[in-house]
C-alpha cells in the first residue's frame, strides 16, 4: 500500500492544485486532507485554529492525516503536517513524499490573508520566518522535490511524472497523454 503520493509544502506551494492534475494525469485519485479535517471537526480551519488554538488544532492534523489509508491517491495535506512525526511516519510507510519547493519571495505574491487562510503562524511570526522554520523539516522528509516557481503548470507536472517514474516500467505509472 505504499503507491500513494504525498504532496508537501508552504500554503500557496501548488499542492492542491497540481495534486489534482497529477492525479488525473496517472489516473490516481486525490484526497485534500485539509477537507477531511473540516469535515471531521464540522469547522474551517481558521475557525478551528481561533476556538482551540494552534497546539490542538496541529494535534487534530497529525491524527487525521495518521490515519489516513489509501491507494493509488494523490494525498495534499497542509503545510503545518511536517510538525506531526506520527503523520510524517505514516506518509513514508504509504507513499513517496514530494516536496513542493517555492521560494519565500514567490510565496508573498500568491498568499493573501495568512489567517484566513487557516496558516498555522505563532505570535509575531511573519511568513519569512514560518518559512525558514518549515524548510528544514520539508527537505528532510522528501523524497522528490520540485521547484514550483515556474510559471507554466503543465512543465512542472511533467517534471513531477518524470521523477516520480524515474526506472519505474510499471504500466499503471503512463500518463493519460501517452
Amino acid at each position: 500500500m505504499n503507491d500513494n503520493i504525498i504532496l508537501i509544502g508552504m500554503p500557496g506551494s501548488g499542492k492542491s492544485t497540481l495534486g489534482v492534475l497529477l492525479a488525473r494525469a496517472l489516473n490516481y485519485r486525490f484526497l485534500d486532507t485539509d477537507l477531511l479535517i473540516q469535515e471531521r471537526e464540522g469547522k474551517l480551519l481558521c475557525e478551528i485554529i481561533a476556538q482551540e488554538g494552534m497546539e490542538r488544532f496541529l494535534e487534530i492534523e497529525g491524527e487525521v492525516n495518521a490515519g489516513i489509508s489509501a491507494e493509488r491517491t494523490v494525498i495534499a495535506p497542509g503545510g503545518s503536517v511536517i510538525y506531526s512525526e506520527t503523520a510524517m511516519r505514516h506518509f513514508t510507510e504509504i507513499g513517496t513524499i514530494v516536496y513542493l519547493h517555492v521560494p519565500v519571495t514567490e510565496l508573498e505574491k500568491r498568499l493573501g490573508d495568512l489567517k484566513r487562510r487557516g496558516v498555522v503562524l505563532k505570535e509575531g511570526q511573519s511568513l519569512e520566518m514560518l518559512y525558514e522554520e518549515r524548510r528544514s523539516y520539508y527537505e528532510r522528509y522528501a523524497q522528490v522535490t520540485v521547484d514550483v516557481a515556474k510559471e507554466e503548470v503543465g512543465e512542472i507536472l511533467q517534471e513531477l511524472i518524470q521523477k516520480l517514474t524515474k526506472g519505474k516500467t510499471d504500466p499503471e505509472y503512463s500518463t493519460a497523454e501517452e
